[in-house]
């Protein structure tokens, strides 16, 4: 035992230990170290490549080593302003399409990089990689599922969603009377409208109320959960029959006809097609739907006698009817 340990203090007598080397928590210590030690050095040479490629794209100067281009769109202006969904925040990006071209590299921190992209001839290769549901569907699978979307939007289907919107309008109307009982005389539209749009999908596409307008919480991705629900209570009966049972007793949702719907051949879509579909327009309907209204009445606002136009057309469409 003696020569034994004799002969492992010598061994690790190189590493100047001492004769204390042979403490099994030091050797635990060292081995624990050494991990580590691979392991930045192995992350280090992963980023150092990655870094090395991301060379060939155009960057601002950086505000420092550490916070990279952080904030940097903050402090180039005087005073420093923080762009959200703004038209300054449009602006500022056409300002670093002109400097920069058609893409640059922005640096979050030391770390992480983000590639902004201007020109649609390098949006493409993004939006033709592969993925699910309309928006990046291949070529055959895009005509079948569109085939198979089209009953979604029927008319008499399309026709009952009106109520939810203006629901979901009277309840972001009465949060910007408060704001004004209160004194508020300036709001982010944009936030309110998103809200809105985000209301009235949850309600089309699941038949979920979730508040959000009042709540302002993220809603938790439970399509998965939906669609299994729903498939198990599925009557036995034509999807004929049941469209029109349900039409009578509630409002027909984007997954009740997703669940029904069948190509040429009686094939269904899968679980794993309806949750693409469904994601595809929550989150693509919601942000497009939302700039849209958004920029519809700020131009409105701008231009008053173009607004009374509208106003007056829409009252001689509705007249006494509910709007």
């Amino acid at each position: 035992m003696r020569d034994t340990s004799g002969m492992l203090q010598m061994s690790l007598s190189w590493l100047g230990l001492g004769p204390v080397a042979a403490c099994p928590w030091l050797l635990l210590l060292l081995a624990a170290v050494s991990w580590i030690l691979a392991h930045v050095l192995v992350w280090t040479y992963a980023f150092y490549v990655i870094a090395r490629r991301l060379r060939c794209f155009p960057q601002p100067l950086k505000r420092n080593w550490f916070l990279g281009h952080l904030g940097l769109d903050i402090f180039l202006l005087s005073p420093p302003k923080i762009f959200r969904s703004s038209e300054e925040g449009l602006l500022y990006i056409q300002g670093l399409a002109s400097t920069y071209g058609d893409v640059c590299c922005w640096w979050v921190g030391p770390w992480h990089a983000v590639i902004r992209i201007f020109h649609p001839t390098c949006v493409k290769p993004v939006l033709f990689a592969p993925g699910d549901g309309l928006l990046l569907s291949a070529s055959d699978k895009w005509s079948s599922h569109r085939r198979m979307l089209t009953p979604a939007f029927h008319f008499n289907i399309l026709k009952s969603y009106v109520k939810i919107f203006n629901n979901s309008m009277k309840v972001m109307h009465a949060k910007w009377q408060c704001l004004i009982t209160e004194g508020h005389t300036r709001l982010n539209m944009f936030e309110h409208i998103s809200l809105m749009t985000l209301d009235s999908l949850q309600k089309c596409v699941f038949s979920f109320d979730s508040n959000c307008q009042e709540a302002c919480r993220q809603v938790h991705d439970f399509t998965d959960a939906v669609i299994r629900e729903r498939r198990c209570t599925l009557p036995n009966q034509g999807a004929d029959d049941f469209l029109k049972a349900e039409a009578k007793t509630k409002t027909l949702d984007f997954i009740d006809v997703l669940l029904l719907t069948k190509d040429e051949d009686g094939t269904g879509l899968s679980d794993e097609d309806i949750r693409a579909e469904a994601d595809t327009f929550m989150f693509a309907g919601n942000d497009t739907t939302a700039s849209g209204l958004s920029w519809v009445l700020y131009n409105l606002a701008k231009h008053p006698e173009y607004q009374e136009r509208c106003r007056q057309e829409v009252q001689e469409l509705l007249k006494d009817r509910e709007a």
